[in-house]
């Protein structure tokens, strides 16, 4: 009897109480409830659809409401009106800039990206001569033979790649115009969004409060805290990099005299948004605008592209974007390669944020379970805990 007795201590003492195992157990329950929720999708296809109609909306809200709450908080405080008649007052100076810009700027937007594409056959042939002359000169030549590399073939391998990306890319026009009516909504509907984000958003954090049990609302406080820190850090200082961005690059294609130089800009701009690969890809269309106007071109455009991206490096990403994120460069093309082949270009947008706000939530569950297994004590803070 005395010996049935000792198998229930010994199972509560060495399984029951020991933290790790308890751990292990918790970790294979939730992967139970993983597999369980895996067999049946059909449960959350209202969820998928749910989140795939407010995803854009919600996107472009966000990123407005990081931009403009701070101006919407200035106004506030600096003029006494009511923040609900500050967001309106703002609506229409931003409604009046847009007006200005479609009346004033898209027509030469519009002209020099018919010129561009009017041109494009004609850059092709041109960039085919080169090839061909290149491929018949003694250079080449040599090289094919140190190397064994027949330039043919890898032409013609450049060509089937270059065939299946514009296929690829015209099946992704297609599907674009397939989903004008999800844009348009979207876009419709973040002027109401933000609206109510600009004037209730300081709430926004209470109400997530609400739904949190008294013992974990501090470390939430403080989870939430952060990740504004993070994102509004991160949002406000890349579209303000990446305007910087464009501008030089606009004011450096004029003092050469680069063709399309306000469209080369504005790519360069939109495509900044994104670290490290935004600018490789940004590049591409001007490099060819170069190449067929002119050897000297391309050195000059090469030469404005450098002297651009070394500012941006080395003055204007110090001090507007600092060290908020203390990311790795080598973590953001990874996080940025990964989220593209999971969710596509807008993973490649929200790569970096998005990493930003899991780091910040995986870092507080570390720490808490730190705090609570004691797995990571070391043996002076054991001695004292048994002392």
């Amino acid at each position: 009897m005395q010996r049935l007795q000792i198998w229930p201590e010994k199972f509560r003492k060495f399984f029951l109480n020991n933290k790790f195992v308890v751990f292990l157990l918790v970790m294979l329950l939730i992967g139970l409830n993983v597999l369980v929720f895996a067999k049946i999708p059909f449960v959350f296809r209202p969820l998928s659809v749910l989140l795939h109609t407010v995803a854009l909306p919600l996107i472009l809200s966000g990123v407005a409401y990081y931009l403009l709450n701070p101006l919407v908080d200035r106004l506030e405080k600096k003029s006494k009106v009511k923040r609900a008649y500050g967001i309106v007052v703002l609506y229409l100076f931003i409604l009046g800039v847009i007006t200005v810009i479609l009346l004033a700027v898209i027509p030469i937007i519009r002209d020099q990206l018919l010129g561009l594409i009017d041109n494009f056959p004609r850059y092709s042939s041109q960039i085919q001569q080169e090839l061909a002359h290149l491929t018949g000169s003694k250079l080449v030549d040599q090289l094919q033979q140190n190397t064994g590399a027949e330039l043919g073939t890898v032409t013609t391998r450049v060509t089937t790649w270059l065939t299946s990306f514009l296929r690829n890319a015209l099946n992704g026009v297609g599907n674009f115009v397939g989903a004008l009516t999800e844009i348009v909504l979207g876009i419709v509907t973040t002027p109401l969004i933000l609206f109510y984000l600009l004037r209730d958003g300081k709430r926004l954090p209470d109400y997530i409060l609400r739904l949190v049990p008294t013992a974990l609302k501090p470390q939430t406080r403080m989870v939430l805290s952060e990740m504004n820190q993070q994102i509004s850090s991160y949002i406000r200082g890349q579209i303000i990099v990446s305007c910087c961005i464009g501008a030089l690059l606009y004011i450096g294609y004029l003092i050469i005299g680069l063709e399309y130089s306000l469209v080369l800009a504005i790519v360069a701009a939109c495509t900044a948004v994104v670290p490290y690969l935004g600018p490789a890809i940004a590049i591409t269309p001007a490099l060819i605008v170069a190449l067929v106007t002119s050897p000297l071109m391309l050195a000059k455009m090469i030469i404005v592209w450098t002297a651009v991206q070394l500012i941006e490096g080395k003055f204007i990403s110090p001090q507007i974007m600092g060290k908020t994120l203390k990311v790795h460069p080598i973590t953001i093309i990874f996080t940025i390669v990964f989220f593209g082949k999971m969710f596509g270009v807008v993973g490649i947008v929200l790569a970096v944020p998005g990493y930003a706000v899991l780091k910040v939530v995986a870092t507080h569950i570390f720490q808490w379970f730190r705090f609570r297994s004691g797995l990571y004590a070391s043996s002076g803070e054991d001695d004292g805990e048994h002392s």
